[in-house]
């Protein structure tokens, strides 16, 4: 962070130190000693600055195990060795400091409970402001990395200063709860209820090791991982430096055209779908090119938030693809905005193996010609023969079910491409991109108005069960999907649902009727089948797992899935998700055979947890937590990742980041004063 030497064993009388807030932060170095003494005289009679700040004496009666317990208060970083502002390292009766409010760092000497000496240390900072970016960083993405929801007994958790340790539930204490955390020997340690900033779920690859409170074996460990982390920071800022470069000429409104769009929107946008406009507005306005994540859940209106974007694409002179997974999707995507464009000045096109090849062959013409202002379509767009004239946004929908390499492809096109990602679950690899100061990330927790959560039933398949969920819901003039994952028996299941449901509904004069799809069918035959089951000729659509990706009909509220426990946990949190999109209370029943292993009841026990709105976010975390293998980061990261947690991982990624980039500006600074 640019440090720099000074002569040594330079003592002083006094020092301050601040705590890591946003008031101090926002502070530089001349304000505090222009209002060192008003400090000190606030003190005496403010509660925030009794609270906030700490004046240490020469001479003064003060414990060690005191002042290590302020200095967590006041939010300083415990480490093997200091090297920056806001943290602090000890050893026996000596501990060393960098405050926030100072540009050198101290070494406190105690004998006994006396400090004996304070030692200017030759140890300090170039870029203060810098430094104090991260810290206000990291104060924000604290509260996502401590977010403690749901947390249970035995569980493994981080501290950020003493290690991974086991949840050992609330305790109370003289009438104050505290987290208990249980290391290794019995050694236990009580973090205050209020004071979570240092604490984060523990998420790896395989059981971590606890070390003893106390020990050194954690701060070499945090080491080690910094030393890492730092690596795979610099490698990826040499990745996105090309596109760090590029730049284009920021987006402009057209407000009729955004109003008349607007207007068409028949629900009342929530309060996070604003909030995600706003950030991606403020994107295109900025010359950088956009990378930007939209995290929301199923049915929460992310498909909206694209849309308005890529009509302000648009009207930019600018073209916009939208890339889908399925044609299912494709199809519904273009009908929906078909509707919602007809009266603006906006070309729509689709591309996928629906059109027949004088018609694609007609769209890749008028693509490359600029004749089509917005384009959907699946991996046909990323064929050889699809040509852009002006290619200026990319949308991927469902960006999980894409591989790097496939979202890479329209990069390389035109390295200053605006892309923006929609997700309800994001791959932990994205989801660390966007914590690493990498890739910026909007979420969508807020329900659309009257939306109800899901009744989530997990049950040994039974065939009453069955008949009755599909003869409640169609009793109330509502239709199933029922999930069964193998085309080899898919019509088999059908006759015999046809007989379990055989009862003759009154209200209908007839019996239930089933209709079958699954992916090989040919495209246009499953469109027309996905469209009858929506205008209601079939009541239960009979599916393999081709309903995951975006299906979006009101009037299905049951969804029964067979086999359970072979679905991944996002697959089955998405396949959830293709009811609840009405105001209609809406069923889901995970039905599963013989015994279950220990995963599979993890990721089912997760499913019904998660069973109120808005839990994507938290669902892709422990899908990474459950499945136990896999690699976000490449090998080498696996090993690194499991020693401090996923939560700190990113976090120091984040920071690593940040640092590298302060550290290259202040560079680029003194070569232009040179």
């Amino acid at each position: 962070m640019g440090m720099q030497e000074i002569r040594p064993s330079v003592t002083t009388a006094r020092i301050l130190i601040v705590s890591i807030t946003p008031y101090f932060l926002e502070k530089g170095n001349v304000w505090f000693q222009e209002n060192f003494e008003k400090i000190l005289r606030a003190q005496k009679t403010q509660a925030f600055f009794q609270d906030n700040a700490l004046l240490l004496e020469k001479d003064q009666q003060y414990s060690v195990s005191e002042f290590l317990r302020k200095l967590d208060e006041l939010g300083y970083e415990k480490v093997l060795q200091i090297e920056t502002l806001g943290e602090f390292s000890h050893r026996g009766g000596t501990i060393e400091v960098f405050p926030i409010n100072d540009l050198h760092a101290f070494r406190i000497e105690f004998l006994g409970n006396r400090i004996e000496n304070i030692e200017v240390l030759p140890l300090a900072i170039a870029d203060a402001q810098g430094a104090k970016n991260i810290l206000k960083k990291r104060l924000k993405s604290q509260k996502l990395f401590s977010d403690l929801h749901g947390l249970k007994f035995g569980d493994y958790i981080v501290h950020l200063d003493h290690g991974v340790a086991l949840f050992g539930g609330i305790e109370t204490i003289q009438s104050q709860q505290y987290y208990a955390l249980e290391y290794a020997a019995g050694d236990k340690l009580f973090v205050p209820i209020g004071l979570e900033r240092k604490l984060s779920r523990y998420v790896g690859f395989s059981e971590p090791h606890i070390p003893r409170l106390g020990s050194l074996t954690w701060q070499k460990t945090k080491k080690r991982a910094k030393e890492e982390i730092e690596k795979l920071a610099k490698e990826l800022l040499e990745l996105y430096a090309k596109r760090e470069i590029s730049l284009r000429p920021p987006y402009e409104v057209e407000e009729d055209i955004e109003q008349k769009l607007k207007e068409t929107f028949p629900y009342e946008e929530t309060p996070d779908q604003m909030q995600a406009l706003e950030d991606i507005y403020k994107d295109l306005t900025a010359p950088e090119p956009m990378d930007r994540i939209v995290c929301g859940d199923v049915g929460f209106g992310k498909t909206e938030v694209a849309l308005r974007s890529m009509v302000r694409a648009a009207h930019n002179g600018y073209q916009a693809a939208l890339l889908a997974p399925t044609t299912i999707l494709v199809d519904q995507h273009y009908k929906n905005f078909e509707s919602r464009l007809k009266n603006l000045p906006i070309r729509l096109a689709a591309l996928s193996r629906l059109q027949s090849k004088k018609e694609q062959a007609k769209i890749l013409r008028d693509l490359k010609e600029g004749q089509i202002d917005i384009i959907v379509g699946t991996h046909r767009l990323l064929s050889s023969d699809v040509n852009f004239k002006n290619l200026g946004l990319l949308v991927i929908d469902d960006e999980q079910r894409f591989g790097v390499k496939q979202k890479e492809k329209f990069k390389e096109m035109r390295s200053s491409l605006d892309v923006l990602s929609l997700s309800a679950t994001p791959i932990p690899r994205t989801l660390y991109m966007a914590l690493s100061s990498l890739k910026k990330i909007s979420s969508i927790q807020t329900p659309p108005e009257g939306r109800l959560p899901v009744q989530t039933t997990i049950i040994k398949r039974n065939e009453n069960t069955v008949k009755e969920a599909i003869q409640k819901e169609l009793a109330r003039g509502g239709q199933v999907y029922y999930l069964h994952n193998r085309i080899g028996t898919i019509e088999q299941v059908k006759k015999h649902l046809e007989k379990l449901a055989s009862e003759v509904y009154p209200e209908r004069s007839r019996r239930a009727s089933f209709v079958i799809a699954h992916g090989r069918m040919r495209e246009s035959q499953l469109i027309k089948v996905i469209e009858d089951f929506r205008n209601k000729t079939f009541d239960v659509l009979l599916a393999t797992t081709i309903i995951e990706n975006g299906l979006d009909m009101a009037n299905v509220s049951t969804i029964i899935v067979d086999d359970a426990p072979k679905l991944g946990l996002s697959q089955a949190y998405q396949i959830k998700g293709r009811v609840g999109r009405s105001n209609v209370q809406s069923y889901a029943y995970f039905l599963y055979g013989g015994r279950l292993g220990e995963k599979a009841k993890l990721r089912l026990r997760a499913l019904k947890e998660a069973e109120e709105l808005g839990s994507g976010y938290k669902i892709a975390l422990r899908d990474l937590e459950i499945r136990g293998a896999g690699n976000i980061l490449g090998k080498e990261q696996a090993g690194t990742v499991n020693t401090v947690g996923l939560n700190l991982y990113c976090q120091m990624l984040s920071e690593a980041v940040e640092k590298i980039k302060s550290f290259d500006a202040v560079e680029k600074l003194k070569t232009v004063v040179q």
